[in-house]
């Protein structure tokens, strides 16, 4: 295959410029310098970012956004209980007439009395069993009331932001595979929504990302693929994306083979409109070379009922594949 730079002539200026532009914005230096794969497959970039102040390029609002569940509520409940341990401690500094029980709870359990004290106030539930003496205490009490104040506000707030913002989860084919397509030959994977809520007007991009030699230096070039259809309106059920592979695609003259020796890699972008609420979505993934199936085709994952025909569809099978023939054959089709 001839690239598109390599004429015979060193590329211009012009030239690699255009080149450069194509890169996604990986930079040329990611680009040509990583022998790993570019996009992971749970859509996370493998870039490493050194020199950074840890306290300025940190942001505990988007880390608890982007924590799962059980991470985010086990980060509040151990917060809950350092704060209340940190009080507690601070009621005992005071000294041991600090905190007093009429009814005598917690006796020779200072920091039992301190640290339920402590949970007490700052929930504000006030039983009055265990009271505070004098002003340290007492001002000691108006600071941590303030902070509840202000740490349920945000606790609150991070929650609903968590509730109220988009997300989806798409299922991507384990492999992509070429397979015989239309009388020629054709790269595909298959996508499916594995939630309920319903995504309208899906927009899909691949790109094929692979080193070729110019001008006597390895270069990573960009080449964004020709969909057969790189939108749908749409999203009941599973989408196969097929890119035809003719004299016009990056991949045709190919083989299994040519792909794995130039490092290739295939990156999905998808983008989305969640009809629940209305807002963009968004999606990533990619596939290696050798994640590339050649001479398979995906298996039917369709269903229907017998007694109303309803159409649908078995996810697990969505990883499925067939053998179609055997051998690493070209994509001259």
């Amino acid at each position: 295959m001839t690239s598109p730079t390599l004429t015979g002539q060193p590329p211009s200026n012009a030239a690699v410029a255009q080149e450069e532009f194509k890169d996604l914005g990986f930079g040329t230096e990611v680009a040509k310098g990583t022998r790993r794969r570019l996009l992971n497959r749970d859509g996370s970039f493998n870039v490493i970012l050194d020199g950074l102040d840890p306290l300025s390029s940190m942001s505990l609002y988007h880390w608890l956004l982007t924590i799962s569940w059980p991470r985010f509520l086990a980060f509040i409940a151990g917060s809950y209980v350092a704060v209340n341990t940190l009080f507690a401690f601070a009621f005992l500094a005071l000294g041991p007439d600090a905190l007093q029980s009429s009814a005598g709870n917690f006796a020779g359990q200072p920091f039992y009395r301190a640290f339920f004290f402590s949970v007490d106030t700052f929930a504000t539930i006030g039983y009055g069993n265990i009271i505070p003496v004098g002003v340290a205490a007492n001002s000691l009490v108006t600071i941590e009331a303030l902070l509840n104040i202000v740490g349920v506000a945000l606790a609150t707030g991070v929650m609903f932001a968590r509730f109220s913002r988009p997300s989806t989860r798409i299922i991507y084919s384990r492999n992509a595979i070429v397979a015989p397509y239309r009388d020629k030959t054709a790269l595909e994977f298959r996508i499916a929504n594995a939630r309920r809520s319903q995504l309208i007007d899906v927009q899909v991009q691949a790109i094929l990302t692979k080193i070729e030699r110019a001008s006597g230096t390895a270069v990573r070039k960009f080449y964004e693929l020709t969909l057969e259809r790189n939108r749908v309106v749409f999203f009941p059920l599973s989408w196969t994306v097929v890119h035809p592979i003719d004299s016009t695609s990056p991949i045709w003259g190919l083989t299994h083979a040519d792909l794995v020796d130039a490092d290739a890699e295939l990156l999905v972008l998808l983008i989305a409109t969640d009809e629940t609420v209305s807002q963009t979505v968004h999606s990533r993934s990619s596939y290696e070379a050798d994640e590339i199936v050649w001479g398979a085709k995906f298996a039917n994952m369709f269903t229907r009922t017998d007694a109303d025909g309803i159409i649908g569809m078995n996810l697990s099978r969505i990883h499925d594949i067939e053998t179609v023939y055997s051998g690493v054959q070209g994509a001259e089709a």
